[in-house]
């Protein structure tokens, strides 16, 4: 009789699924031409600009709708994150129209890009530089709010921090660990990958989603409109301040390395370096944690091989790019994980000898006050292995063997 009510149980619970599932599909369909007049209906506006959003928001519906395996509620914040780039990409084309020959006399001048092996310290040391009143970050508030309202909030400010920091907030109900493996605050720096996703050509959609008929599609196709949008999208935000030297953030920069440098060709690179074998399971993790999000679960194992290819993809990328562009040497400052932890103020001081501009005296020491509270959003959650994601630290050890040599990383389990 157990046994019965067990079978008519699960049976129960998979009908639901299969009903939820057919439900959510009829009332959010993740459908191009759908979404896109979604999004002209609630804004009034026609004109997406360039670059152009097609093939690129068909593929990636397409890919979400039938690759993904999206649950209910993923699907609805999905969609509803998507319609919302289309409706701002909407405003900002037809707020560019107006003053585009502003845009044009705000150049973006010798920006440093902080880029390499995920999980490798860069977003401790995207905010270190943050510190600096001569550096500019894009704040997660402005990435994605990005156009102006008309008016003021309450004492002055402006609220679209109150409503980035109110869906943050939501955001962390629904996925409680994200803090833990990436807190993100409103004012905090937000990565390049967010203000490529108005282009619809943004591995933050690989990152969050198993959409491998988009991800193909994505390194497949030329990325330099994604850069000339973000320039045109830091001009935007630099209008009206004081030039500042743009400090910006990506390890999926290394899928457009010739193209960033064709749009910004006086950019200066900072790669960060950790021991393949300590970032794995703290990589899988975090691709865990978003993909739950949206998706129902994902096998482990799978999780732990597809992140061990696509890291070890990724870090033969760069070699591959320095050895062919030995010109650009002396564009890239190399920084490994360890230093970054255990000396910031020195890699930092480093880094602005090789760049050839001063570190003053107000800079270091709002470094130092941020380094001594670095650990303000820390949680303390079980730290994965190698083995929770199924694999063998000797077989990737030979894996990213390669990477190791070039950098001198060491590359053993701990």
């Amino acid at each position: 009789m157990d046994g019965t009510r067990a079978v008519s149980g699960r049976a129960g619970r998979s009908g639901w699924k299969t009903f939820g599932a057919a439900v959510s599909r009829q009332w959010w369909p993740l459908e191009s031409q759908a979404l896109c007049a979604a999004a002209r209906r609630r804004t009034g506006l026609e004109y997406f600009g360039d670059p152009p959003i097609e093939p690129a928001l068909s593929v990636l519906a397409n890919s979400l709708e039938c690759e993904a395996n999206l649950h209910p509620l993923g699907r609805f914040l999905m969609r509803t994150h998507l319609r919302g780039l289309l409706e701002t990409r909407l405003r900002l084309a037809d707020a560019w129209s107006r003053r585009l020959e502003a845009l044009e006399a705000a150049p973006i001048l010798r920006p440093v890009f902080i880029t390499g092996i995920p999980r490798s310290g860069s977003t401790f040391l995207h905010e270190l530089l943050a510190a600096d009143p001569d550096n500019r970050v894009p704040r997660v508030w402005e990435v994605m709010f990005p156009v102006p309202v008309a008016k003021p909030g309450r004492g002055g400010r402006d609220p679209r921090v109150r409503k980035a920091a109110a869906c943050l907030w939501f955001f962390r109900r629904l996925a409680p660990l994200a803090d833990a493996v990436h807190p993100l605050r409103a004012g905090t720096p937000h990565e390049c990958v967010a203000i490529h996703s108005y282009t619809l050509l943004s591995e933050e959609f690989a990152s969050t989603c198993r959409v491998p008929a988009y991800e193909a599609f994505l390194h497949a196709t030329d990325l330099g409109p994604a850069y000339a949008w973000e320039k045109r999208f830091l001009q935007h935000l630099q209008l009206g301040c004081p030039a500042r030297r743009w400090v910006l953030k990506a390890p999926d920069h290394v899928h457009g390395l010739e193209e960033l440098f064709a749009v910004f060709p006086d950019a200066r690179i900072i790669q960060t370096h950790r021991n393949p074998l300590e970032a794995l399971p703290s990589l899988s993790q975090l691709s865990e944690v978003l993909c739950g999000l949206f998706a129902r679960p994902t096998d482990r194992q799978q999780i732990g091989r597809r992140e061990a290819r696509i890291l070890a993809a990724s870090m033969e990328r760069f070699i591959q790019f320095r050895e062919l562009r030995p010109e650009l040497a002396g564009r890239f400052i190399d920084v490994d994980y360890s230093e970054i932890v255990t000396a910031p103020l020195a890699v930092v001081r480093r880094i602005y000898e090789q760049l050839e501009i001063p570190l003053t005296t107000t800079a270091a020491e709002r470094m130092r006050q941020f380094a001594a509270s670095r650990s303000r959003y820390r949680r303390h959650y079980p730290s994965p292995t190698l083995a929770d994601f199924g694999l063998d630290a000797a077989a990737e050890a030979r894996r990213f063997e390669r990477y190791c040599h070039r950098f001198d990383i060491p590359c053993r389990p701990n």
